[in-house]
């Protein structure tokens, strides 16, 4: 299982706001099925890596079907295949380092 952060960028747009373009990414995700956070700088995507290439896609085409010229999209992937990988045993195995 992968996790995968992604955060797709118009450029160009005059306005400043972006969140109607990452409304539109968003949904696509919700309509994917898989697990997902948004954070304030991306999307953190976890699931079978060809689910996630497909819905990377879709996510990027969004802003140029919503009146985008130009898009940036920053993808980082973490691909663990010896145990069990999700978002939260990753953060979880942060919070257990920490001395109180």
């Amino acid at each position: 299982m992968a996790v995968v952060q992604i955060s797709c960028t118009p450029l160009g747009e005059g306005s400043g706001g972006l969140s109607k373009f990452v409304a539109g990414c968003l949904q696509l995700v919700k309509e994917s099925g898989l697990n997902y956070q948004l954070t304030p700088m991306g999307t953190i995507l976890e699931g079978e890596l060809d689910e996630i290439f497909a819905l990377v896609r879709k996510m990027h085409e969004s802003p140029f079907n919503a009146g985008a010229h130009r898009v940036s999209t920053l993808i980082k992937i973490d691909d663990r295949r010896d145990r069990e990988h999700t978002m939260e045993r990753k953060m979880r195995s942060v919070e257990e380092q920490l001395v109180e």
